[in-house]
């Protein structure tokens, strides 16, 4: 579907065309990008896709700058800062508990690595062209893209803190 007929798509099917516009944008924006915007190179992602099970779910641990996430108790600290990152870069897209232009998270941490997460979060573009998990979900869900939000890993790994508590 090419990004004319999906921004139709969206514009015509929502009452407020103002949302639709903001859709149309962010759509061209995450379709945007050039070589200099990518945090890896597929030369140096290659070697981590390869070293889990791509089509597991639970052992891909994505394409980007994250190789090992370590899990202890949820860090309470961590979990409000998430939520406030969550709320403002992520919810014109996501809401937390059901579908929306995105997939919801909650109980992504059943469904997906940590490092997945994360690299999903913050190398979205290359995660959709080179992923298999995220290439699947984009053409399966009829999902729009996800808009690269140019976040650093520290507060990536407070979302996924946050995507913890919504088992």
């Amino acid at each position: 579907m090419s990004i004319s007929i999906f921004i139709n798509h969206y514009t015509m099917t929502r009452k407020n065309t103002a949302y639709g516009l903001l859709v149309a944008v962010a759509l061209i924006l995450a379709s945007c990008g050039g070589a200099g915007d990518q945090k890896t190179t597929g030369q140096a992602a290659a070697p981590a896709a390869a070293a889990t099970n791509p089509d597991d779910p639970m052992q891909n641990k994505g394409i980007g700058p994250v190789k090992s996430v370590t899990l202890g108790t949820i860090d309470e600290a961590m979990v409000q800062e998430g939520k406030a990152l969550y709320d403002l870069k992520c919810t014109a897209c996501h809401k937390a508990s059901e579908k929306f232009i995105g997939p919801a998270p909650k109980g992504i941490m059943s469904r997906r690595s940590p490092e997945w997460i994360m690299n999903m979060i913050l190398n979205p573009e290359e995660m959709i062209q080179k992923d298999p998990i995220a290439r699947k979900l984009l053409v399966e869900s009829n999902l729009a893209p996800m808009a690269n939000q140019h976040l650093t890993e520290a507060e990536a790994r407070k979302i996924l803190e946050y995507f913890r508590t919504l088992e």
